[in-house]
């Protein structure tokens, strides 16, 4: 629903994008299946503008979106209509501290459910920065910036992971026809991830690539699949022999999304050795088999796949982890629901 659309009946607000894999979407159906009515505002409208101007915009006037005013105020005018209890936004919302101030001013609470790390050089925007302590809590997938969180002056700052959508990632009803990938890696071509490919296909298996401008890099362009719907993401998980999980250095990510929608699918998991990802899976080779540098994920491969007894023990495994664990995107609703303490409006019988 665009902004200048409200719904008079909802209870819940979200700011984010709906469409593929984006958060939104994730946490609007996880409403929808928890009886919760939602009037939801997608980010791209306040993206709208020339190419020249986004541009410009994003390199001289610190990343902020064309319309970031617009889009804000069209948000305090669709929730004064509305009056949702609680407005979750996701990552570098487009909202700034003055709206956020109106929304609180009547009775909204903000949530920001923080998916970039806002000080990755790459992401950051002093809009963002300046609005962050605004939100009444934050939640962040990361544990590494919880406190820098707490010195930008925000109130409340909880970690909560990412998770997997119910809806969309579950095991394919009948297996692809394709031949399945020995090792698949679903993500954008970072720089440290193209390393980090280069040197594993050195000793590594064959290796394919799901994700965004791998074609630009010689050493990534023969094996880049480019980008794929989420059916076909969970076709191309569940056939893969091996599936590789890297965290994003800039981030200083501890896990990913990946990690859990990798889990959900029953994937045969080769993760990024982290903190976070025992905490999540447990120690080495209990539900995912680990490693910290490229050589190390080129020995477990190879190994992997040469017992097909194994992968199949550490699918079953890591599946069974994600599912009895309460990882989806309906527990990450619930869970911002009761941090924020906020009584819905507008709620309907499940």
């Amino acid at each position: 629903m665009r902004a200048n659309a409200p719904r008079t009946d909802a209870g819940l607000a979200i700011v984010g994008g709906f469409d593929g894999t984006h958060l939104g979407g994730s946490l609007r159906r996880a409403a929808r299946h928890l009886g919760i009515d939602t009037i939801n505002f997608d980010i791209r409208d306040a993206h709208r503008g020339s190419r020249i101007l986004r541009t410009a915009l994003w390199h001289l006037a610190g990343r902020r979106p064309p319309r970031l005013k617009q889009f804000a105020t069209e948000v305090v005018s669709a929730c004064g209509a509305a009056r949702p209890g609680i407005l979750i936004a996701t990552g570098a919302a487009p909202l700034t501290a003055a709206a956020l101030g109106a929304l609180r001013a009547m009775g909204v609470v903000c949530v920001n459910y923080s998916t970039d790390d806002p000080w990755n050089p790459v992401m950051r925007a002093s809009w963002h920065l300046r609005a962050l302590p605004e939100y009444a809590l934050v939640c962040t997938t990361r544990r590494s910036n919880i406190e820098d969180f707490r010195r930008l002056g925000c109130a409340e700052v909880r970690y909560l992971p990412f998770g997997y959508d119910e809806w969309l990632f579950r095991p394919p009803e009948h297996p692809t026809a394709a031949p399945p990938h020995d090792v698949l890696f679903v993500g954008g071509a970072d720089r440290d991830r193209v390393a980090f490919m280069t040197e594993f296909m050195r000793s590594g298996p064959p290796v394919a690539l799901v994700g965004g401008y791998w074609e630009r890099f010689a050493a990534t362009r023969p094996h880049a699949l480019g980008q794929r719907s989420p059916e076909q993401l969970c076709a191309l998980t569940a056939a893969a022999k091996v599936n590789l999980c890297l965290v994003r250095r800039a981030n200083r990510d501890g896990h990913v999304m990946r990690s859990f929608e990798i889990a959900a699918l029953a994937g045969c998991m080769l993760a990024e050795d982290t903190a976070e990802h025992r905490e999540i899976f447990g120690a080495d080779g209990e539900c995912v088999a680990y490693f910290r540098t490229p050589a190390e994920a080129a020995h477990h491969a190879h190994r992997l796949l040469a017992d097909a007894e194994e992968r199949g023990r550490l699918a079953c495994a890591v599946r069974a982890r994600a599912v009895q664990g309460a990882h989806t995107y309906r527990d990450r609703l619930t869970m911002l629901l009761r941090a924020a303490a906020c009584p819905l409006r507008g709620t309907r019988a499940a």
